[in-house]
């Protein structure tokens, strides 16, 4: 990796900001759905569990929001300074996805945010459930757009190149959002962001019932938390091998990267661990499970897996960073997978509230589905390398004409304000994630904000309005 050359800084920067802006995306989608069901159990079973529970968590919900409109934004700008070749070409392409995203998803969860955040004693319950019904579906449509420009970029379908400017322009637009890959990639990342939220949540219940077993909020968080890991872990082992499937069928060198496949073999094993050596073009201290990777790949333990070797080399992506950040992503999905069989086991013998092992171990996975939402990023982006538009257009072709000095000291700008603006917002919310269920504040957000020091209310908001 040559870091005095401007096209890898700029892959760099990329990468450095979409790390921090999708952690907050995936948390708000799933922690959006989640308000939205704990409201809906409160309007149903009428227990005052869930509202508190929702109270609690509404707080965190509204500072991840923001964080992650604030790190939006900034990528937006990149297309532009450090990739100006790729938004000319593509434009009359990922211009319109993105826009839709913003005139659909943004100002849908925009126009009902506040009513969701201020409005529950003012509108009624009733109208406020349906205002974050509104927030929680903006925010999985918003998922949508996004991951369709993404998937076109993966695998371009339904498009025509206009000769002499070399632009993409969309043949059919049904064909382009709905794309070879999109189904697989929405899916799989909906549920990584259900998942995420939901150890979030059950690490967060876990730390207050380690404290107090009896709390009822804790409980609720728990409860819900386990039943999510039960449930929705093993889909989604299901949902990422049909999304392997249809990547190994439209983009076989980024599957023989993630498996470490440097030859093309009849019954390949399935490499678990392993050093993998891009100039030797194999993979050192290799182990494996004879013939099981020819199973998963092909449903046959005799079939021929393609390797590398069936490509020129300049085509292919950076095979170590693949190989290892599959294996993060797979390894945590196992855990995530083990951690719903435990819990099931434990409510089935009615000790999921009194595990302490179980309650610790909950709260060592709460980050963890962090991680593999980035490593599953990584794969995806790493993996389509050395092409940007896969198969169309090469990374190198769309970078703009920026020097590496340019590109060095932005880089190196916003890693220093992240740090700061970022860290500072992850530590107020592990803050209020630390705050004890059930435990009213008179500072909630439904009372509106909270009026500065020496700032008295006028004679109309003294008394409710009254004289």
């Amino acid at each position: 990796m040559d870091l005095s050359d401007p096209v890898i800084l700029a892959r760099i920067q990329f990468a450095f900001t979409i790390s921090f802006h999708i952690i907050f995306p995936a948390f708000t989608i799933g922690l959006a759905s989640y308000l939205a069901v704990l409201e809906g159990l409160w309007l149903y079973t009428k227990r005052d569990v869930y509202l508190r529970v929702f109270k609690f968590w509404l707080p965190i919900f509204a500072v991840a929001f923001a964080m992650g409109v604030v790190s939006g934004i900034v990528m937006s700008y990149q297309f532009g300074t450090n990739w100006g070749p790729f938004a000319e070409r593509t434009a009359p392409i990922l211009g319109p996805l993105l826009a839709y995203e913003v005139l659909t998803a943004f100002f849908l969860e925009a126009g009902f945010l506040g009513i969701m955040l201020f409005g529950l004693k003012r509108v009624g319950p009733k109208l406020h459930f349906s205002a974050t019904l509104m927030v929680a579906i903006g925010t999985l449509i918003s998922a949508f757009w996004i991951l369709s420009a993404n998937s076109w970029m993966q695998t371009p379908v339904a498009y025509n190149i206009e000769p002499g400017t070399g632009r993409f322009t969309p043949d059919t637009w049904m064909g382009v959002i709905f794309n070879p890959s999109f189904p697989y990639r929405f899916a799989h990342m909906t549920l990584a962001a259900y998942l995420t939220t939901a150890f979030v949540v059950g690490g967060v219940g876990a730390w207050h019932l380690l404290k107090d077993r009896a709390n009822r909020g804790a409980r609720v968080m728990f409860t819900m938390a386990a039943l999510m890991a039960m449930v929705v872990a093993p889909l989604q082992l299901v949902v990422g091998d049909l999304h392997g499937l249809n990547t190994k069928e439209h983009q076989p060198a980024k599957v023989a990267a993630m498996e470490g496949h440097f030859e093309s073999k009849e019954g390949a094993p399935l490499i678990l661990f392993g050093l993998p050596d891009r100039e030797a073009e194999k993979v050192h201290a290799e182990i494996g499970i004879p013939k099981l990777g020819s199973l998963i790949l092909e449903h046959d333990l005799n079939a021929e897996v393609t390797g590398l070797d069936a490509f020129p080399k300049e085509d292919w992506p950076y095979v170590a960073l693949t190989f290892w950040s599959f294996r993060v992503m797979v390894g945590i999905g196992m855990l995530m997978i083990l951690f719903g069989a435990v819990s099931a086991l434990q409510l089935f013998r009615g000790r999921l509230y009194d595990s302490g092992w179980l309650h610790r171990w909950a709260v060592g996975m709460a980050p963890l589905g962090f991680i593999a939402i980035l490593a599953g990023w990584f794969v995806t982006e790493t993996g389509r390398q050395p092409w940007v538009v896969y198969g169309l257009m090469r990374t190198a072709d769309a970078a703009s004409p920026v020097g590496a000095p340019g590109v060095g000291i932005s880089l190196i700008a916003f890693v220093a304000i992240y740090m700061i603006v970022f860290g500072a917002g992850t530590f107020y919310l592990i803050r209020l994630m630390g705050r004890t269920p059930e435990i009213e504040d008179d500072r909630t957000l439904e009372k509106g904000p909270i009026r500065t020091a020496g700032v008295n209310p006028g004679p109309a908001q003294e008394d409710g309005g009254r004289e």
